[in-house]
């Protein structure tokens, strides 16, 4: 990834050029792997940035993602698209996020996500966007802005870079991506992995045509499951499934792939494999998304964007013990740390949402209790 630091010396080149392409370079290759731990919690990062980013030096965060919400920087159709100083633009809040992360050397992951509805014909935000070429702008915009030479004023410093960024949330959920297919012709067509496909090379083209190498774009951030049945009242497409679609449907290129491989249930460890691998990926099978996404187009990176166990309490359905989740999040990281396809892995959250429906995946309690997680997450090898 391009946040790696390697310093080559004169003999490293000249050993390097006498190893093989076989056994030899994999150990090389393992050798400069480098693997970011990291937190996605809005609340804290965008929502109340004076506590969350302190909180997030002491959990000793890498990495924050965050949510770069297009329906909000762009609430009407900006003049001039690509010119991150556009009227139409407010940054306000993620130019606060760059420079408080800069401020705790804490890199940021930017999620675009939220189609405006001047470009959606003013449908909600997870229809996809009529016009690719309006998301390409924006994330051209949002790259120039982000780019670490960016000044919003003449006398202001310049806003500190950004160089990861993630193409949408689980595309193949309805709730983030719809409809999850349309009827044409009698036939059902997986609309979202074309919609999809159209979101991610319009970001990836957006991002690169501003910071070219500086920046790493990565695509998919799918949900783990799927039903693959358009016919159902919540028709979802699985991981690997829509993988294959958005590839027929010509998602040409990205710099690595996100998935999100939460567990079904509270019974399943981190360790645990899917009762059905075609319609599941979760951290048990992640080697098989690996395995088809080496297959679709080699050897790209794989980020873990998202992922988690709740606690119980307070949610007695879905969540497990506070000493489990402390011991599933030891083991989770060190699985994702010992795939060598896999470079980043997010927890979400740090602190409980206080609605139930939500989630309590927290390291604190909605109240701010402690749990034993917090301990578990900071003494991660970083």
């Amino acid at each position: 990834m391009s946040r790696r630091l390697i310093l080559l010396t004169l003999a490293t080149i000249l050993v390097a050029g006498l190893i093989s392409a076989g056994a030899g370079a994999g150990r090389s290759q393992t050798a400069a792997r480098s693997f970011s731990v990291g937190i996605y919690d809005d609340s804290m990062t965008l929502g109340n940035p004076d506590k969350g980013f302190p909180l997030m030096r002491k959990l000793r965060v890498q990495v924050v993602r965050v949510t770069l919400w297009w329906r909000g920087v762009a609430t009407k159709r900006p003049a001039n698209p690509t010119n991150p100083a556009d009227p139409a633009y407010n940054w306000f809040g993620y130019d606060r996020a760059v420079q408080d992360a800069a401020k705790y050397r804490i890199k940021i992951l930017f999620s675009i996500v939220g189609t405006p509805g001047w470009a959606n014909g003013r449908r909600s935000q997870k229809y996809a966007p009529t016009r690719p070429k309006d998301l390409q702008n924006f994330a051209a915009a949002a790259a120039k802005r982000y780019s670490g030479t960016f000044k919003p004023t003449t006398e202001d410093p310049a806003l500190p870079a950004v160089h990861l960024w993630l193409a949408w949330n689980e595309p193949n959920n309805p709730v983030f991506l719809y409809p999850q297919y349309k009827r044409v012709h009698g036939r059902w067509v997986p609309l979202s992995a074309f919609s999809y496909a159209r979101i991610c090379n319009a970001v990836y083209s957006g991002v690169h045509a501003v910071q070219r190498g500086a920046a790493k774009v990565a695509c998919g951030a799918t949900d783990p499951r799927g039903n693959n049945q358009p016919r159902s009242r919540r028709a979802s497409i699985s991981p690997l499934a829509f993988l294959r679609m958005a590839k027929r449907y010509h998602l040409r290129r990205f710099d690595a792939w996100a998935h999100h491989p939460y567990a079904a249930r509270p019974s399943q460890k981190p360790t645990t494999k899917p009762p059905n691998a075609k319609t599941s990926v979760i951290l048990g099978n992640l080697g098989d998304l690996v395995k088809e996404v080496t297959r679709l187009y080699g050897n790209k990176r794989i980020w873990i964007t998202e992922y988690g166990y709740q606690t119980r309490p307070p949610d007695r359905t879905f969540g497990v013990s506070w000493k489990t989740q402390a011991r599933y999040l030891s083991q989770s990281f060190a699985i994702a740390r010992k795939n060598p396809r896999v470079d980043m892995m997010i927890w979400f959250l740090v602190k409980d949402e206080r609605r139930l429906a939500g989630w309590q995946s927290g390291f604190f309690t909605a109240g701010g209790h402690r749990k034993p997680s917090y301990t578990a997450f900071r003494r991660l090898r970083h």
